[in-house]
């Protein structure tokens, strides 16, 4: 992901939408970015102004208006959302307050677990399907992503596809997760 925004030259300012304990946003204002994080836990948020005065963090949803969340930015140059879309019940809603917040030429980069057609017919073939889309949790994920359904989400929000890349296999088509990239254009 660190790659991914240092091509983009423009990148300062991020929004982390779901950003949790505020670990990777620090990372972030670590590289040297103005970091924004947002998060729904009340008690993550706190975590997060303690352990990282320096950045600003907001408790706030996926839904909500980005820029009325931080009034003193009008649009970022990057969204980040690691493992979040996945969560959400609106994942439309999701990806247009991204549209509206990212600025022209801004990224978008997500992350959700990878659901591909042939991990999932290996897992139905072994019997594992269950074990990895079990609905007996309490909460958890909501919604399943292939490439090309999370891609489809972004795109129809106005969104240009940039870059995909699997993670956390070296198999191709049976990543654990994915990291889709997009930019805004003008």
């Amino acid at each position: 992901m660190l790659q991914d925004l240092r091509e983009c030259a423009e990148v300062r300012t991020i929004l982390d939408v779901g950003c949790g304990d505020g670990n990777f946003a620090n990372s972030l204002t670590a590289a040297g970015y103005s970091l924004y994080g947002m998060d729904l836990s009340e008690g993550g948020i706190a975590k997060c102004k303690e352990r990282y005065p320096d950045t600003q963090f907001a408790v706030a949803s996926a839904y909500d208006d980005y820029q009325t969340v931080f009034p003193g930015v009008s649009q970022f140059d990057a969204i980040i959302s690691v493992e979040v879309i996945e969560h959400l019940y609106s994942p439309k809603q999701f990806a247009k307050r991204c549209a509206e917040a990212v600025r022209p030429g801004g990224l978008v980069i997500v992350t959700t677990p990878y659901w591909g057609y042939a991990k999932n017919v290996a897992l139905a073939l072994t019997n594992r399907i269950d074990r990895a889309l079990t609905a007996l949790w309490e909460g958890g994920h909501i919604k399943h992503f292939s490439f090309r359904t999370l891609r489809l989400t972004l795109e129809r929000e106005g969104l240009s596809f940039v870059r995909f890349h699997g993670c956390g296999r070296a198999i191709p088509g049976f990543w654990k997760g994915m990291m889709v990239v997009f930019r805004k254009e003008n």
